[in-house]
């Protein structure tokens, strides 16, 4: 049995994709998964399973479908592997304010394309590394109007990806490591 963090894109951000956290929790039991935690009301999950991370993302995927009538895309990582995301941490001596530090986590490698594409992208003082299935993207003038971050919360990154904060990313690690 291993502890997952399960990460799910678009999740109660705005009036659509509404999901109570309680019914998902309890969602997530019945399905067998054990010790569910959430971590605000964005989809940000933490649980015990002893299926493999992939396994766990597609089985969540549908069973949102299924209880809550849902097309969500999800992300999941191991406690391990969330580990050495945040001991990578590659824009550590630029990234000082952790709202505008930002992880992209995604279920495969981006074709190099796609990189070129984001570096090109990026604006003034923001930088973007790539590393395996994570991006880090730092966006020193906030994200609201950062061309690059519309480009890594769209839809067109040729894989399946969501985004969250440098503060949620070290929290969800937090509660993969509580009893």
């Amino acid at each position: 049995m291993a502890r997952l963090v399960v990460l799910m894109r678009g999740i109660n951000i705005g009036p659509r994709n509404r999901i109570s956290m309680p019914e998902l929790r309890e969602a997530l039991e019945q399905a067998g998964y054990d010790d569910v935690r959430t971590y605000l009301q964005s989809g940000n999950v933490v649980l015990t399973s002893g299926a493999a991370a992939g396994k766990v993302a597609r089985d969540c995927e549908r069973l949102i479908a299924d209880r809550f009538g849902l097309e969500i895309a999800v992300v999941a990582r191991t406690r391990a592997e969330l580990a050495r995301v945040v001991e990578r941490n590659p824009l550590e001596r630029v990234a000082k304010d952790p709202r505008r530090y930002q992880v992209s986590f995604l279920d495969a490698k981006p074709a190099p394309r796609i990189l070129r594409e984001l570096e090109d992208v990026a604006a003034g003082q923001e930088q973007v590394i790539a590393v395996g299935r994570e991006i880090y993207a730092w966006h020193p003038a906030g994200v609201a109007r950062s061309k690059l971050w519309a480009r890594l919360a769209g839809k067109d990154l040729g894989v399946t990806a969501t985004a969250r904060n440098w503060t949620t990313v070290t929290k969800l690690l937090e509660l993969a490591d509580a009893d």
